[in-house]
């Protein structure tokens, strides 16, 4: 991609988006990871990369990648949904295996993770081989166990998401009383579940390519 043809990031700090301009200016297909807590704002990132350049970039969240409740009640996991074991990793790992090798001619489809029935949709994103930049998001990027120690190895960079925690836990309470939980139910399952997860994310950290912060200059 020329020079005038970079697209125009929007609302990025200037570290930000001279990462994104190299990277576009790649040939080939590029994958580029967002990690971080549950609540730093990884969605909002991505979404607003998409919308910077729509024609450039797609967007494929990792948490299509929820095992369904049903599964995770028959494995005794219901309670700790969201943990690194109540998702197909294996599954993730295939899919950006697949992104890498994908023909001209090829539509790939991933799946999505539907937050009003709190369930994973199969085949609802379609990823097109025209796209230069697939943008994928979620929390076990960096995590060196299992399957998920191929992610890092499968990306060409990965940004860690960094906030505040009182700001991101409070976001993230707001969240799950959006969908439905009271706010003494929220509270409890962002400190018995989230939190932990948070912990393991955050001691990831220093595999990341790139911290990024939204009020960095």
């Amino acid at each position: 991609m020329s020079e005038s043809a970079l697209p125009a990031w929007p609302e990025l700090p200037a570290s930000a988006r001279i990462r994104l301009n190299e990277l576009v200016k790649r040939s080939g297909r590029v994958l580029l990871g967002l990690v971080g807590p549950p609540g730093a704002g990884k969605s909002t990132l991505a979404a607003a990369l998409q919308a910077g350049s729509p024609s450039v970039a797609q967007v494929v969240p990792m948490d299509g990648f929820h095992l369904a409740d049903v599964e995770l009640e028959r494995l005794g996991r219901r309670d700790r949904k969201g943990a690194p074991d109540t998702f197909d990793a294996a599954g993730y790992v295939a899919l950006l295996r697949r992104l890498l090798a994908q023909s001209d001619d090829e539509v790939v489809y991933a799946p999505a993770f539907r937050r009003e029935i709190e369930e994973p949709i199969a085949n609802a994103i379609p990823v097109f081989a025209r796209t230069q930049l697939v943008i994928t998001e979620g929390n076990y990027l960096l995590l060196d166990e299992g399957p998920w120690a191929d992610v890092k190895g499968l990306l060409d960079e990965v940004w860690y998401v960094d906030i505040p925690d009182d700001v991101r836990v409070h976001r993230l309470t707001r969240r799950h009383e959006q969908f439905g939980r009271t706010a003494a139910d929220a509270a409890a399952w962002v400190e018995s579940t989230d939190e932990p997860n948070a912990r393991l994310i955050e001691a990831s950290r220093a595999r990341a390519s790139f911290v990024f912060r939204w009020d960095d200059e």
